[in-house]
């Protein structure tokens, strides 16, 4: 049986960057059922929903509440695809879906230098709790593709990792020893040409989708409707 796709959403009422992503994962990422968490828009009534509030004071609050409330819904797959809504899968991906990582936190420590973001802060944050259980050299997994997740796994780190939500995906990853394979970072964040159109995986910012060659370049591969996408409201 094919894994389920969980995609957490904040409320908004358009959202065309999750049209995408569900048009290229309905075309490129084998699944059984689409989970979103949190906010569905109304023209997404194809995929199933499990509502949520989004009562904390940041997003990765609110997708660490995401997250558990799809590992503990008895419907969704065990294990389960954890996706954005700004990523694109632009390829045929296997099933299983692979695992991939970004490389040593160290490394990405190194290549953003002083800088002081609250992002950045969480990196090396999470690094030192990491190294204090004993993970020497911890890998991210902050990467802007989908990830495969294991229920039990993936709540334990919740538990343990707790105030590290802005990196879950690593504390999972390295608690739970899923290994991968080491690539780039896909995120487009400017307007311009500089983005690999070969990538199997895109992701973007909403001024680069909205604005952006990236965005007309995704809108172009996936311009038909997918079976997630209602037609109009009422029908």
């Amino acid at each position: 049986m094919a894994a389920d796709l969980v995609v957490p959403v904040r409320e908004g009422a358009h959202n065309q960057q999750l049209r995408y992503a569900l048009r290229s994962w309905a075309a490129n990422l084998p699944h059984r059922h689409v989970w979103i968490v949190g906010y569905r828009p109304w023209w997404a009534a194809g995929a199933r929903h499990i509502p949520t509030s989004q009562r904390g004071n940041s997003r990765y609050v609110n997708t660490t509440i995401a997250m558990r409330a799809a590992c503990e819904h008895p419907e969704v797959s065990d294990p389960f695809i954890w996706a954005n809504d700004d990523m694109f899968v632009m390829r045929a991906q296997p099933s299983p879906f692979p695992v991939f990582h970004r490389g040593p936190v160290r490394e990405l420590e190194a290549h953003f230098g002083p800088r002081s973001t609250v992002y950045l802060a969480a990196m090396r944050e999470t690094r030192a709790f990491l190294v204090g259980l004993g993970y020497e050299d911890p890998i991210s997994y902050e990467l802007h593709v989908p990830l495969p997740v294991e229920k039990a796994a993936m709540v334990k780190a919740l538990e343990v990792g707790r105030g590290h939500d802005a990196h879950k995906r690593t504390v999972y990853g390295m608690l739970a020893g899923i290994g991968g394979t080491q690539m780039a970072d896909v995120k487009v964040s400017r307007r311009g040409p500089q983005f690999d159109a070969r990538s199997p995986f895109l992701s973007t910012m909403p001024d680069s989708f909205a604005h952006g060659q990236v965005g007309k370049f995704i809108r172009a591969a996936f311009p038909g409707r997918c079976p997630y996408e209602q037609a109009r409201r009422g029908r």
